[in-house]
């Protein structure tokens, strides 16, 4: 008989980064890029606001790389603003690179769902849909992982941001639902990838 090693401390069950600060840089160090991109669209006329998603266009299908990046006004922006830090931070949870896959995922689910059910003639940027992607992520990834701890963190983000659920549903006039909808299909899809992810490298390899 032959015996395993124990297994390190299950990590997909964290729900704080295991390196705070080295997440706490990257986070503050995205939103920096947020700020910096509005500040020379407004030196330039808000002319970087057409780089964002045209439905349905071939022209308008590279919007899907810089919509997240680009905002209608400061105060577009500023609302975007702390749930990006929060939520954003707390997807954090498996480390810096699963984060960015997990961003990636939102970033395509949700912009090529915007390119393809869109309003004609419409152009939609903002960070929004990342934001309800991580969110939708952080409320989903405790079920899949059957992590208790991340549950309760679900709960929690509920009771502060689950207004917030609300936009993905038509019915506010300028707002893109369908960013929000397809962002949050993408955390949601992100969560269940991340969970298949950790029960494969669970299972111990036999000789």
């Amino acid at each position: 008989m032959s015996t395993l090693p124990a297994p390190p401390a299950d990590q997909a069950k964290r729900v704080l980064p295991p390196k705070p600060k080295t997440a706490a840089l990257v986070v503050l160090a995205f939103t920096a890029l947020l700020y910096l991109v509005e500040a020379v669209d407004v030196a330039l006329n808000n002319r970087l606001d057409a780089q964002g998603i045209l439905p349905r266009s071939l022209d308008g299908l590279d919007g899907v790389a810089w919509a997240p990046l680009l905002h209608g006004s400061w105060s577009h922006l500023l609302a975007n603003t702390l749930p990006v830090l929060v939520f954003a931070f707390l997807a954090m949870a498996g480390g810096v690179a699963r984060w960015a896959l997990v961003t990636a995922t939102i970033w395509l689910v949700s912009g090529l769902g915007v390119w393809l059910t869109g309003g004609a003639g419409t152009i939609t940027i903002g960070a929004s849909g990342l934001a309800f992607g991580w969110l939708a992520y952080l409320l989903v990834r405790g079920l899949f992982n059957r992590a208790f701890a991340q549950i309760v963190i679900a709960a929690v983000l509920i009771i502060g941001w689950g207004g917030m659920l609300w936009g993905v549903l038509p019915g506010q006039p300028g707002i893109s639902w369908q960013a929000h909808l397809f962002g949050a299909l993408g955390g949601i899809l992100a969560a269940w990838f991340a969970a298949r992810a950790n029960r494969k490298r669970a299972v111990p390899s036999e000789p």
